[in-house]
């Protein structure tokens, strides 16, 4: 008699890995795959977009275009956070996708934010020394995020301290420079009702978090990963624009 061998723990995971589908996340300014931690979505597998290195005088649509070849499925799921939002939709404007979903983004240019335009005359962002004084605002980014607790400050720090400056400059003078009016047909916006770094007030969204900043994405995890879940299965049809709340 042959003794069919154990599935190791592993086997197991990967076993069910497998069935997953896979979801992706491209994170925010100053913000990397940590951001995404507290989500869960059931039935799928989160990938990240790694970012790369921006090329001299690339456009945002041909940095897009490089990171779509991180993408192996077919009319995938996107994630945007942020800056990773802009992103997000210069892909989708780039690739068929099944959904492009925001969190605590902006769709299109006008939702931008008038004071970012003055920079657009004055670009002293450019020659900002993020690194060597990122210490001396580190109070103003915890009120900008809206950041709760002190283990969000740490990591917020943390991330900020990871980032290279150059691309932190990069990628404000993209947000700034944003001139976007497509807003692609299958697109979803969740955003914090206190967001201070893309006011309400400028903008759209399909589902609001009351009450929620910057940050929602941490700190108001678990009401996310029920928007997100309901978005991604198709038992749970949400329609458009009825501004739901938590």
């Amino acid at each position: 008699m042959v003794n069919s061998p154990e599935i190791k723990p592993k086997e197991n995971v990967e076993q069910f890995q497998k069935t997953l589908k896979d979801i992706y996340f491209i994170s925010g300014l100053g913000a990397d795959r940590r951001v995404f931690k507290r989500l869960q979505i059931e039935g799928y597998q989160p990938v990240y977009i790694d970012w790369l290195d921006p090329e001299k005088g690339e456009s945002l649509e041909d940095y897009a275009k490089r990171l779509t070849t991180q993408i192996k499925s077919d009319h995938p799921i996107v994630v945007g956070l942020s800056f990773g939002g802009i992103v997000a939709v210069e892909i989708a404007k780039q690739i068929e996708v099944e959904k492009v979903i925001l969190i605590s983004s902006t769709t299109n240019q006008s939702e931008i934010p008038p004071y970012f335009k003055f920079f657009r005359q004055f670009p002293i962002h450019r020659i900002f020394p993020f690194k060597s004084l990122l210490w001396a605002v580190y109070w103003i980014l915890f009120w900008l995020f809206s950041l709760e607790t002190i283990d969000e400050r740490r990591l917020l720090r943390a991330i900020l301290q990871d980032t290279d400056a150059g691309f932190i400059k990069w990628a404000i003078d993209k947000v700034v420079m944003w001139k976007n009016e497509t807003i692609p047909d299958k697109l979803y916006h969740i955003h914090g009702l206190n967001d201070r770094i893309f006011p309400v007030r400028f903008l759209k969204s399909d589902f609001w978090s009351e009450g929620g900043g910057h940050f929602i994405v941490l700190n108001k995890a678990e009401q996310i990963s029920k928007w997100l879940d309901n978005l991604v299965h198709p038992r749970n049809v949400i329609p458009k624009n009825k501004n739901k709340y938590n």
